[in-house]
């Protein structure tokens, strides 16, 4: 680490870390594994990512070598799923191990300040030094949730007082004459644009510093949490030139549309940047992938760059690292842009999981795993791999579990969201991995997906007789599913349709 990177470093936690202690910084990097036995735990989360958007997960166009790297290194879940697919209540998963209902956010709103159990102050708690660099979409901006210190990218989202990010200060300090939003779009656009200003004043670039700075400086003697957070590709979709370099717009994938998707096609002309719906034709949507697919790119560079540093640092061999995205991105498929929607686009998330060396697994490096997991389940697989008891009440589950080869898993996940853009935009969904069932409250409309026949789910098979007996089933899941929940949502043993919008279940701390 050269002096340079040493003043960048401290004077970055300095300004943003809020208390966070100051690292040593003195002499020669040295190796350090084997210091402590328990692993370092690395969570390395994308926001807006879909799942389709990995070399490793088949896709022959975006180019990911390093997060192949850690498939090939670890495993992929195939059938990896984000609950409330908005950026804020997938969070609250992740810091609670909950399911929607036990943590009360049903759709898009405010992360409550404290909650009764939340992983980074367990892991605190159970000695880890715990930090976190980029988006953490809280409320107050500056809440740590049991962090030691952060280091915040929140794209331009004010709304504590007198709130500016880390990252925006640094900006400043670097280019005072300069715009950060130089390059023209919008926060929600579902058009893209090659970044305007040097690469090196771009928040994914500042992420990927500041994460191996860490790395490089730490040397405490506890064994390290870190969550390292792109605030990309969620848009402005805006690749610097190198990147966007690396694809053509004719090579992008045509958005998919189902035989269900008309009723999404119509929008407002001219389309509003932040548009949630509507055909705007292949073409536009081939463009904004182009942006997508280089964004995803560069984070996958910056990715490379912090497990570089891991091994040079003597630490690969003993760090458990975890990839998740809070939530997916449409991109046009079936008329529809942006997230919050219970499709594969939107719901699905791309996860990876690589353990130590040494550790006891029944399944090969390079594994593909089919069983439906959800990003509740990070909590108990860091609480496990700091071999702790996970709380009491978790709703997640270790995926170490399934990396011993245990068989026993849940036998489907719930997913949902409430109201967002559209008064029919308010579902609740089941899904086995194979199945999925979705049930529009505001409508009383119900889809029925195969998966593994359907991929892209072209075909509702709510609709088809062959299959009444199969969505029978998965209704009556549903009716069981919301047992707990009151006659809002069932009655008589029936589902209730016209439910109007529930942001907050009871169970939200600040309800």
């Amino acid at each position: 680490m050269s002096s340079t990177d040493r003043r960048t470093f401290l004077r970055s936690v300095g300004a943003g870390a809020l208390g966070a202690t100051v690292y040593a910084l003195d002499g020669a990097a040295q190796p350090r594994a084997g210091r402590q036995k328990r692993p370092n735990l690395l969570l390395l989360m994308t926001d807006q990512h879909r799942s389709d958007c990995l070399g490793c997960a088949g896709n022959s166009i975006i180019r990911t070598p390093n997060l192949d790297r850690i498939a090939a290194n670890g495993v992929r879940f195939r059938r990896a799923y984000t609950s409330t697919p908005s950026c804020t209540p997938a969070r609250s998963a992740l810091l609670t191990g909950l399911a929607p209902w036990h943590h009360g956010m049903l759709g898009y709103g405010r992360v409550a300040e404290h909650y009764p159990v939340e992983m980074p102050r367990a892991l605190r708690d159970a000695g880890y030094w715990t930090f976190g660099i980029g988006k953490m979409h809280w409320f107050p901006q500056r809440t740590l949730h049991g962090f030691h210190g952060t280091l915040l990218d929140e794209s331009g989202r004010a709304e504590s007082p007198g709130f500016v990010s880390d990252y925006r200060r640094w900006f400043k300090s670097q280019a005072p004459d300069k715009d950060p939003d130089a390059t023209g779009i919008d926060w929600n656009d579902y058009r893209a644009r090659v970044y305007q200003l040097p690469e090196e004043l771009h928040p994914t670039m500042w992420m990927g510093n500041e994460a191996t700075a860490f790395i490089e400086a730490y040397d405490k003697p506890e064994p390290f949490y870190l969550k390292v957070s792109f605030a990309r590709p969620h848009s402005p979709y805006d690749p610097p030139q190198r990147f966007w370099n690396l694809y053509r717009t004719e090579d992008m994938p045509a958005p998919v549309v189902g035989d269900w998707a008309a009723r999404h096609a119509e929008h407002a002309d001219p389309p509003p940047p932040g548009l949630a719906q509507g055909d705007l034709g292949v073409k536009t949507a081939q463009e904004a992938r182009h942006g997508y697919y280089a964004s995803v790119t560069f984070i996958d560079e910056q990715i490379g760059r912090i497990l570089d540093a891991l091994a040079r640092n003597g630490l690969d061999k003993n760090t458990l690292i975890l990839f998740i995205a809070d939530h997916g991105d449409m991109l046009g498929d079936h008329h529809l842009w942006r997230k919050t929607y219970p499709y594969e686009s939107s719901a699905g998330i791309p996860m990876l999981l690589q353990w130590p060396e040494g550790y006891p697994a029944a399944v090969e490096r390079g594994s593909v795993l089919e069983q439906p997991v959800e990003i509740r389940d990070v909590f108990p697989t860091f609480m496990d791999a700091a071999g702790q008891p996970i709380p009491e009440g978790i709703d997640g589950r270790s995926l170490l579990g399934l990396v011993r080869g245990e068989t026993d898993w849940r036998p489907y996940l719930d997913l949902e969201h409430a109201t967002c853009y559209f008064e029919w935009n308010n579902w609740n969904a089941l899904t086995d991995g194979r199945w999925k069932y979705v049930w529009f409250a505001p409508e009383g409309r119900e889809q029925l997906f195969d998966l593994d026949a359907d991929p892209h789910e072209l075909r509702n098979l709510a609709e088809d007789p062959a299959h009444a007996a199969m969505l029978a089933t998965w209704r009556e899941r549903m009716v069981a599913h919301f047992a707990e929940r009151g006659p809002e949502f069932v009655q008589d043993g029936k589902l209730v349709a016209g439910r109007k919008k529930i942001l907050y279940s009871p169970l939200f701390p600040e309800a």
